[in-house]
């Protein structure tokens, strides 16, 4: 004869509170949602009736004085038959069942193992949280549920590099476990990736993507804007420097005669070689040269007036 208490772990003093936390923890990794190995879906069905047994202190006095076994069946010790029937309906709840694919656990308390797993309240559901989507009807006192899992969601920060080029980051799920995300190139805020069977009970967990700022981009769709700042010198004469790119650092020629308003556009250097990266120049004078104020007022020059107002 299978000990009940040995098969949740506890021992045959644990108060209802210890059993359910037995049940609890043992349930979260058994569910057939979660644990398809059939080993693991028959240790569940065992461990599920014992619980339906132990946490019915009448039948629980019944099982410890001897009068009935495992299953709740009267034994040679006991004073006749359990009553299943009545209306009661089976064991006394009232005839409810759980429905696996083929296999049927019955004499589950969907109530109390909602309390078991958070309560009912604050719009909690017990169906959801093993993805019964409600109850398929009512035939002969009885209720079948057909289980799923519920997703659970996550915020995660990430650089803004990263959404640009794509890669790999962690996160950490509500169990305490790392584990890596593969972020597709190109992402934007609030973008969700799907983690399959990381959720609840089998469901998914939900990552919704926040994306850092840049202290170098700006960016536009797939195009990215830098700003380059150039000296005088480096304006009128032309130069080339070197421009960080989300791919890495490329040599740039700063064409002479460059600033104001000019735009060079490199092409594929934007959002994971889809789009540009645009490099708006500007120029910077020095906050005081002497030399170069002497230059300009001695300068005579043909410039045109730029402006048109």
């Amino acid at each position: 004869m299978a000990n009940l208490y040995e098969m949740l772990g506890v021992s045959k003093t644990a108060s209802d509170d210890e059993i359910k936390r037995a049940y609890r923890k043992l349930a979260r990794t058994l569910h057939p949602d979660v644990n398809p190995d059939k080993k693991a879906q028959e240790k569940f069905k065992a461990v599920t009736a014992a619980y339906e047994l132990l946490s019915n202190k009448d039948k629980r006095r019944r099982y410890d004085a001897g009068e009935i076994d495992e299953k709740g069946n009267p034994t040679p010790f006991g004073s006749g038959f359990y009553d299943r029937g009545g209306a009661g309906g089976f064991n006394g709840f009232n005839g409810r069942t759980y429905r696996q694919g083929n296999t049927t656990y019955t004499n589950i308390n969907p109530e109390d193992l909602a309390s078991m797993f958070g309560g009912m309240g604050g719009g909690f559901n017990f169906a959801d949280l093993f993805g019964m989507g409600g109850m398929s009807g009512m035939q002969g006192g009885r209720r079948s549920y057909q289980p799923q899992g519920q997703d659970v969601q996550y915020n995660l920060q990430i650089p803004f590099d990263l959404a640009v080029t794509g890669g790999e980051t962690t996160v950490r799920l509500a169990n305490g476990k790392q584990v890596k995300v593969k972020v597709p190139s190109g992402v934007v805020d609030d973008a969700v990736l799907r983690l399959r069977g990381m959720g609840e009970m089998g469901g998914d967990a939900l990552i919704k993507l926040k994306v850092g700022a840049s202290n170098l981009y700006t960016r536009q769709g797939d195009n990215l804007e830098m700003s380059i700042p150039l000296t005088l010198k480096e304006a009128v004469l032309g130069t080339k420097i070197a421009v960080p790119t989300p791919s890495g650092e490329v040599m740039v020629k700063i064409p002479p005669m460059s600033g104001g308003d000019k735009t060079l556009r490199l092409k594929g250097k934007g959002v994971a070689g889809r789009g540009d990266l645009l490099l708006k120049l500007a120029v910077v004078l020095p906050s005081s040269d002497s030399d170069l104020t002497r230059f300009v007022k001695d300068w005579d020059t043909t410039q045109k007036n730029p402006r048109s107002f």
